[in-house]
């Protein structure tokens, strides 16, 4: 190659693209064995499972939900309110049957007091409606994960499942936008797991 040409190759700028999100997405046998921790009747199984749920079914952020109050649920509908969001937006979810049912259940010991939604838990079992630190739920999953020996999950990692999963799902790119409360599709586009699951696939099909 000509020195001028070589010259001309290494001046292309770089391409901007999307990078992989940070964190990972879990499997849905992770997701159960995550589940399966919660074997007993304490307010802190009670809880937490209804919190995983609502991370899993709904996608939320963290900080969105320590932030939700008992008022931003409709049970009769499976919805969530979220105020004051990513950018001071506001948006309406909905939770599948599943998640509802752990939210049902914990109610039924949080009671209906006006408050935080998810509530801090004293020694004894004793409740305090007063929100939850944020790192408690990150203790909380990574306390999970150990209990169902998989590899440490995040808040994160619950919100990028949810994301990859309704796209596997075939629900278009919008809808799962709109769902994640993200500003631009692009961010959605990078949980997109299909395009990996493709090349997984079709490699198969070499042999040796």
């Amino acid at each position: 190659m000509e020195f001028e040409i070589y010259q001309k190759t290494i001046d292309f700028k770089k391409v901007v693209g999307t990078s992989e999100p940070k964190g990972r997405a879990l499997s849905k046998q992770e997701i159960q064995q995550i589940i399966a921790t919660y074997d007993g009747d304490s307010p802190f199984d009670i809880r937490d499972r209804a919190i995983l749920s609502v991370l899993r079914g709904g996608g939320l952020r963290r900080t969105e939900l320590i932030n939700l109050e008992l008022r931003d649920v409709t049970l009769e509908n499976s919805e969530l309110y979220i105020r004051n969001s990513k950018g001071n937006k506001s948006r309406k979810i909905f939770l599948p049957d599943e998640a509802l049912f752990f939210i049902k259940q914990w109610l039924e010991l949080r009671g209906y007091e006006n408050g935080y939604l998810f509530c801090r838990i004293h020694r004894g079992g004793h409740l305090k409606i007063g929100q939850m630190h944020s790192n408690s739920i990150w203790r909380m999953l990574q306390k999970r994960a150990k209990l169902a020996k998989i590899e440490s999950c995040c808040s994160h990692d619950l919100r990028q499942t949810f994301c990859g999963d309704l796209l596997s799902a075939g629900v278009d790119i919008v809808t799962v936008q709109k769902l994640a409360d993200h500003a631009s599709p692009i961010t959605t586009a990078s949980y997109d797991r299909r395009e990996n699951d493709i090349k997984r696939k079709v490699v198969q099909n070499l042999s040796f």
